[in-house]
């Protein structure tokens, strides 16, 4: 996560990313946008952004996949079993995750662009 590039990661047909690429677009900021279905998700990188910004502030526990998981799934959550969940359910993720540098942001509001956890 030391790349000066800005990395943008979520899902293409998530609307919330979709708002965040216009606005990025809107303001001339170069990026990559990376999405976690179809260029896939990496575990080291997963596991880098848990151990940084804890797994509570990336599970999306507003979206439909978390409200559909089995409430075992769900129950007595640690990093190693919620990076397990992110990877086989990347809609897990809260998005999108923008990486510029060492700086990561996670989600997205038109009113400051993005913002942290």
């Amino acid at each position: 996560m030391t790349s000066s590039q800005t990395i943008l990661y979520g899902i293409a047909t998530c609307s919330t990313c979709k708002k965040a690429r216009n606005w990025l677009d809107e303001q001339g900021q170069p990026y990559r946008f990376h999405d976690f279905r179809k260029d896939g998700l990496d575990p080291d990188w997963l596991q880098t952004l848990i151990g940084r910004m804890g797994y509570e502030a990336l599970i999306n526990r507003r979206g439909t996949t978390w409200r559909q998981l089995d409430a075992s799934l769900k129950a007595d959550l640690t990093p190693a079993r919620a990076l397990a969940l992110m990877l086989e359910y990347p809609a897990l993720i809260k998005r999108p995750v923008m990486v510029r540098g060492d700086e990561v942001l996670i989600g997205f509001t038109p009113q400051s662009g993005t913002e942290r956890p």
